[in-house]
């Protein structure tokens, strides 16, 4: 069989290169990602469901996967296209090759393409439609694929990756705890280890709306003592709010926020009840819509690990983790709704907090793994407005 990959955009931009991971054809929203790190966590976010993505960043796959550092239940991205694939998998933790990964998830890969080509062309052009082949398909039928798929606009994905069930995290405590690397006292042994630290205690019940929530996210919660009960996407607010949590979680998730009208209001019908909600990512943006405003896509996103945001409430900057196509449109916001956050590249919103109700929300992943930790204290300001509500 022969090992070349095709990637066609819907402009007519056609890319060749070698094939790895699955040999089978995808089409999706081709964007890019300028981390360095944490392709594993990239490909098992479910935001990035139907999109094939790109990394900046020239050499990847060289530390391997494991079972460990996966998002959620299993791979999400449509596709993956990278300059060059690590021939060494060289890791302790490592479990397997990023190539055999993306063989057992049924999604194909290409290297060998000019990566900063394509990026450049995405950020003219924009996002855009775009078929990765690794099984022989012409140029010709390629580019026919990319041009009839209709876009992210308008799609919802969650109800493609929620759970379908409710669930309690964690509720025996082996998942959640924070590790530290351990090389003993005197000479390091050949192996480091890892030691768990200590749980507090989980003394705050929660209710968190699975729209394609990433395992770091109830990871973190966990950390900062919430009980998390995790509900569907669908789940009406009467039936959320059943059980009396001291709080509301709206976590991240793939596709147009502006086709999500029946969540919309049932995270309406939340706000309007007084209780406490923090939302992150795409549960930004469906709050920010049940709070009076509207969303609209962004010419390539802002997917990496490297976003400037600035408070400015406090002034301060941080540096952090972002995986979004759409974004809150600030003018259409109302009065009782304040834009506290901003994005130091475009200015576009990174967050929301309203003037009198105990509702606030980002833009990007204050649990991001493997990094930023820049924004981590946004899960301890959501405990304390929960303790300020009494």
């Amino acid at each position: 069989m022969s090992n070349h990959a095709v990637l066609a955009l819907a402009d007519g931009t056609v890319f060749h290169g070698t094939a790895f991971g699955a040999r089978t054809t995808s089409v999706g929203e081709v964007c890019f990602n300028t981390s360095m790190t944490g392709y594993q966590e990239i490909l098992t976010d479910p935001s990035y469901k139907g999109q094939i993505v790109t990394m900046t960043y020239p050499h990847i796959g060289n530390y391997g996967v494991n079972k460990v550092d996966v998002e959620s239940w299993r791979a999400h991205a449509a596709g993956f296209v990278i300059r060059e694939l690590s021939p060494v998998v060289s890791n302790w933790r490592a479990d397997g090759s990023l190539h055999d990964y993306l063989v057992d998830a049924g999604i194909p890969g290409i290297q060998g393409l000019d990566t900063r080509a394509l990026v450049k062309r995405l950020r003219v052009v924009g996002a855009m439609t775009g078929t990765l082949s690794t099984e022989g398909i012409t140029d010709e039928e390629a580019l026919s694929r990319a041009r009839a798929w209709g876009g992210m606009e308008g799609r919802d994905y969650v109800s493609d990756v929620t759970h379908p069930e409710s669930f309690d995290w964690d509720p025996a405590d082996k998942d959640s705890a924070a590790f530290a690397v351990m090389h003993g006292h005197g000479a390091p042994p050949r192996f480091p280890r890892e030691l768990r630290l200590p749980l507090r205690p989980a003394d705050i019940p929660i209710v968190a709306y699975d729209y394609g929530i990433k395992y770091n996210i109830l990871r973190r919660l966990r950390q900062k003592g919430f009980q998390v009960r995790v509900v569907p996407a669908h789940t009406p607010a009467a039936e959320a709010l059943k059980s009396k949590p001291a709080g509301i979680f709206l976590s991240n998730g793939p596709g147009d926020p502006a086709a999500l009208g029946g969540m919309v209001r049932e995270v309406k019908s939340l706000v309007d009840s007084g209780i406490p909600v923090f939302g992150i990512c795409l549960g930004h943006q469906i709050l920010g819509q049940a709070l009076g405003g509207r969303t609209f896509k962004l010419k390539f996103g802002h997917r990496g690990a490297n976003q400037p945001v600035k408070d400015l409430e406090s002034g301060r900057v941080e540096i952090t983790s972002q995986n979004h196509g759409f974004a809150v449109d600030a003018a259409s916001l109302p009065a009782e709704v304040t834009v506290n956050r901003i994005n130091l590249n475009d200015q576009t919103v990174e967050g929301l907090r309203h003037r009198t109700r105990p509702v606030f929300c980002v833009q990007y992943h204050p649990e991001a793994s493997p990094g930023p930790h820049d924004s981590t204290p946004l899960f301890d300001e959501f405990r304390e407005l929960i303790l300020r509500r009494g």
